[in-house]
């Protein structure tokens, strides 16, 4: 199978990338009690949750607590939202070419479909949680895209490109302290023709399901105004939460 049939949009309804068996051999489970926790996964994350903490401590708990536990979680949403993601997809697929971040990539499935694509010249995949960026490595050997999807704690990795092509940061706004300073960043690090693909979420549920988002009131306005100012919005047609800026 080519690295393209691999991770093709059909091969990713099938089961994200073979998703289930690459995390059962990253944590050395079997598949029969990888099952049994992904269900949980959600619960398990959520009560990981401190219940309050310090803004800016958040990305420390990224970084230093959820550890395997996002994982799954992430794995979990993956697998039962897939007619959801695959869109996101399908909107990446229209606008990845040359150098892409994806920023807070997650278990790493847009920058694998990313980094398959012949537009894209380099996938540089940056996210807080080691254990993210391990799997995320290990994937991208598996499928031979090692030299082309590479993994960076944070965007001031002298390795990074200046400027990127393409920025993609989906469900990751909400979780920032400071959402509209990541804004002004991503602005600051797109080339002149670049796309940044965007969605967020401000709000910790109506019962309190969601309680990594922000959603303070300041917070989001700040978010908007400074969107508002440095980004202009880019048609696409896909009926999903994501959306596609160029500078304003």
């Amino acid at each position: 199978m080519t690295v393209s049939t691999a991770l093709s949009l059909d091969h990713f309804l099938e089961g994200g990338f073979d998703l289930r068996q690459q995390l059962a051999d990253h944590l050395s489970l079997s598949l029969a009690e990888l099952e049994r926790r992904l269900p949980l996964a959600t619960a398990e994350l959520a009560a990981a949750h401190p219940g309050a903490f310090d803004p800016q401590q958040a990305g420390n708990f990224y970084e230093t607590e959820v550890g395997d536990g996002h994982l799954l979680e992430l794995s979990a949403w993956h697998l039962g939202s897939a007619d959801y993601i695959a869109d996101t997809l399908r909107l990446q697929e229209q606008f990845a070419r040359g150098q892409v971040l994806d920023f807070g990539g997650g278990i790493g499935t847009h920058a694998l479909a990313a980094a398959a694509r012949s537009e894209v010249e380099a996938v540089w995949f940056v996210d807080l949680n080691p254990a993210n960026r391990a799997f995320v490595t290990a994937r991208a050997k598996r499928f031979g895209l090692g030299e082309k999807l590479r993994c960076f704690r944070d965007l001031s990795d002298p390795a990074l490109p200046e400027r990127f092509d393409t920025i993609v940061c989906l469900d990751v706004l909400e979780h920032l302290s400071d959402p509209a300073a990541q804004l002004e960043q991503f602005a600051q690090r797109m080339s002149p023709d670049a796309i940044a693909l965007l969605n967020w979420y401000f709000f910790k549920g109506f019962n309190g399901e969601y309680p990594f988002h922000f959603d303070e009131p300041a917070l989001v306005e700040r978010f908007f105004r400074t969107l508002q100012t440095r980004m202009l919005e880019v048609f696409h047609p896909y009926l999903i939460t994501t959306r596609a800026y160029r500078l304003a």
